[in-house]
């Protein structure tokens, strides 16, 4: 039913957004410049990689020594007002028609993250990674790694259509409000460095 969930929905907002998408990319295009789509290796079902495709919301700003500028310094105005309403991963539907994604389920991160999950942890690879998830609904990018992570684990513990249904209306206020976008002192999200109980045994 999931999967029939997905398929149905990803169609449709494909089908109901092409004028909004076709906007965006001019937009983007005007403010950002080329490339229009920011695509990624990360890890899928069973950790298993996959090309996701977001529109993009940075710049692609150097130093002297051509080496990039942080985050906060790429991320323009535009490009915040991407992120904050969620519009830069609207692109990720398509991912979602392919089956490498589904709308709802922990987010996808990168793939050098894979060695450094607790056991426990690597369990939120179980399922599909979604466009949203039980974590982005609860806190999103503004909680711990530790607790965002065990959100997921509950997520695919307890995973039912019903969920599915609440997570995604609960999404669409956290855009409205725009709740949760960054972690304190970050542009988005601070890097991940292990879990705590590795670094502990290390």
């Amino acid at each position: 039913m999931k999967r029939i969930f997905d398929l149905f929905f990803s169609a449709l907002g494909l089908l109901l957004l092409v004028f909004p998408l076709l906007v965006l990319v001019v937009m983007i295009c005007r403010n950002l410049g080329s490339p229009i789509f920011f695509i990624q290796v990360r890890p899928g079902l069973n950790g298993k990689p996959f090309r996701m495709v977001k529109f993009r919301s940075m710049t692609d700003e150097r130093d002297s020594n051509g080496v990039l500028l942080p985050d906060a310094q790429r991320l323009p105005p535009f490009g915040r007002f991407l992120r904050s309403t969620s519009l830069d991963e609207l692109p990720e539907l398509w991912n979602v028609l392919k089956g490498e994604m589904s709308l709802v389920g922990p987010r996808p991160l990168l793939m050098s993250y894979l060695p450094l999950y607790s056991e426990d942890q690597a369990r939120r690879h179980e399922v599909r990674p979604g466009i949203t998830g039980w974590a982005q609904v609860n806190g999103r990018n503004a909680i711990s790694w530790e607790d965002k992570f065990r959100l997921d684990v509950w997520y695919v513990d307890n995973q039912s259509l019903v969920l599915d249904i609440r997570i995604l209306w609960l999404t669409v206020k956290k855009v409205l409000v725009r709740d949760g976008i960054s972690a304190a002192g970050e542009a988005t999200m601070s890097q991940f460095t292990g879990a705590e109980s590795k670094k502990r045994n290390s």
